[in-house]
Parts: C-alpha cells; sequence; structure tokens
C-alpha cells in the first residue's frame, strides 16, 4: 500500500508538471507570560495547534507538509521569527521525502530571526532522499547578542530497506548563523551520489543516515563536551559513529550511521543536557514524535 502511494504521488505531479512552493511565515510573540504563534502559510504547509507540555512559556509548534514529499522543483520557503524573550520548538509532523529522477532539484530555504533573551529549537523528523534525488537547503540564523537557537537535521540516504545505496543524486546543505551581526559558523555540505561516496571511509562508509546537531548561543564548558561525548558511549547498543566540537560559541555534534532512532536518541540526549543551559527547564519530548 505505501509504495502504491509514493508511485501515484510521484505520477502524479510528474504528469501535470506543476510544483509546489509552500511557504510559513511563523512569528512567536510574547502575551503576559505566554508565547503565541502567528502564523502564514500557503500549500503544502500548515501549522497545527500549538502544545504547551512544559507550561504557558514554551511553545511547540508542529509543521505539516500535506503533499506528503517533494519533487524535483517543488520548493519550501520557512520564515522563523521569535520577538524578544519568547520560546518556542518547532518541529514537523513526519519525515520528509524526496523523491527521485528529475532535472531540477527540491529546494528548502529557511530564514531563523532570534530576538534578545529567547531561544529556538529546530527540531524537524528526518528528510528520506531517495537514490537519485537532488536535495538543495539553504538556512541563515540571525541571532540577538543574548539569544539561542538549537537545531538538527538528520538525513536518510536512499531507501535501505530496498536496497538502495546513495549512488545517484545529490544532496547540497548550508547553514550560516550569525550571533550580534557576526557570522559565527557555516557549515556547507556537497554530497554527490557515487560508489566511491558510498564506500569511501571518507565519505559515507557504507552508512546512509548522517545527522549534525547545533547549538550556538554561548560558551560551553569543558564538562558539557565531555557529558556530550558520554551520552553516546552509555547509549545502549549504539553503532554508528559520531563526534562532538566545541564552536566559538557553542557546540557540535556529528553521526554517521545506519539508524536515525539511533541517531534521534542521542540527539535528545545532548538536547536535553543544553536545555538547562539557556533555557533554565527541562526539555520535554514533543508528542508528535512518539506515534
Amino acid at each position: 500500500m505505501g509504495s502504491e502511494v509514493i508511485k501515484q504521488a510521484e505520477s502524479s505531479a510528474l504528469t501535470v508538471g506543476r510544483s509546489w512552493h509552500g511557504k510559513v511565515a511563523l512569528t512567536f510573540t510574547q502575551r503576559g507570560d505566554r508565547t503565541v504563534p502567528q502564523a502564514q502559510t500557503q500549500a503544502p504547509l500548515k501549522v497545527q495547534r500549538p502544545f504547551y507540555p512544559e507550561g504557558p512559556t514554551v511553545c511547540q509548534s508542529v509543521l505539516l507538509h500535506t503533499a506528503g514529499g517533494m519533487v524535483g522543483g517543488d520548493r519550501l520557503s520557512y520564515d522563523l521569527h521569535l520577538e524578544a524573550n519568547t520560546h518556542a520548538l518547532v518541529t514537523t509532523a513526519a519525515a520528509a521525502k524526496i523523491y527521485t529522477d528529475h532535472p531540477q532539484p527540491a529546494r528548502v530555504d529557511g530564514t531563523i530571526r532570534v530576538e534578545s533573551g529567547a531561544w529556538l529549537e529546530w527540531l524537524p523528523q528526518e528528510a528520506i532522499v531517495f537514490e537519485g534525488a537532488q536535495y538543495h537547503q539553504t538556512w541563515r540564523v540571525d541571532l540577538a547578542a543574548n539569544a539561542h537557537w538549537l537545531g538538527w537535521d538528520m538525513l536518510r540516504l536512499g531507501r535501505t530497506a530496498r536496497g538502495e545505496q546513495f549512488c545517484r543524486g545529490e544532496v547540497r546543505s548550508r547553514f550560516e548563523v550569525w550571533h550580534d551581526g557576526q557570522l559565527i559558523w557555516v557549515d556547507p555540505q556537497r554530497l554527490v551520489g557515487s560508489e566511491t561516496l558510498w564506500q569511501s571511509p571518507h565519505g559515507l562508509k557504507g552508512c546512509p543516515v548522517i545527522g549534525t546537531l547545533a547549538w550556538v548561543g554561548d560558551v560551553p564548558t569543558v564538562e558539557l563536551v565531555k557529558a556530550a561525548r558520554s551520552a553516546w558511549e552509555t547509549l545502549p547498543n549504539a553503532r554508528g559513529e559520531v563526534g562532538v566540537t566545541r564552536l566559538q560559541r557553542g557546540l557540535l555534534c556529528r553521526y554517521r550511521g545506519h539508524s536515525t532512532s539511533e541517531a534521534r536518541r542521542w540527539f535528545v540526549q545532548v538536547w536535553q543536557l543544553l536545555r538547562p543551559q539557556y533555557g533554565d527547564t527541562l526539555a520535554t519530548v514533543p508528542r508528535v514524535w512518539q506515534r
């Protein structure tokens, strides 16, 4: 049944020759002690009603992509703005799917602005890039002097349950983070599918899942870096490879392995270590991840 839905979605988009340009502009404002979202959307993007499992100050928002996936030529544009002293977690309702064999790339472009005293956690579910697909994403994060951003990005390259290897296709990704008007972190990546990329120990090393978690906002302590590494070392049945690096004003975690759930478990533990550093609260996992 699942494969038929995928085939119908791909066939429909290519037959009609229509590309989607989904848009969402999501602004968080403070009303009393409550962080309140205001959204403007364009199909196929929608914003579900907000949740407050941690109380009124922390708003959890879920983005929904009603088209079910992206083909070449499709584009998603995100504009996330947190006003002063607001706190928000933004995630997605399901894994993103990027379908295959189209001459144009599927594009994601995002801008994030976080004002003084605010913090944003951008924690989307993984993207599944089918073998042969082209996927380009570009993000710019602008932080005020006293603001924090934590984001992660998880990619599954190829449908490994079907035996796919990422030997065709291309992924391009660029994250820029500006803090108080200064560019402090740039992360450009380009993966061109090939047998060499798939097999090389300096490439994917046969690992279909790669992930990045970054937190920017303050100088991490040595103890925090050690705790992030220890969280991986004590993760039950961990099989992937990871790295933890101090940034100029933050922390960077990398994952390469075979399991998105394994990457997420580690990232969640690191997030739960970091939250008290910038949010003074314990992190609550969104319900949408537990379905």
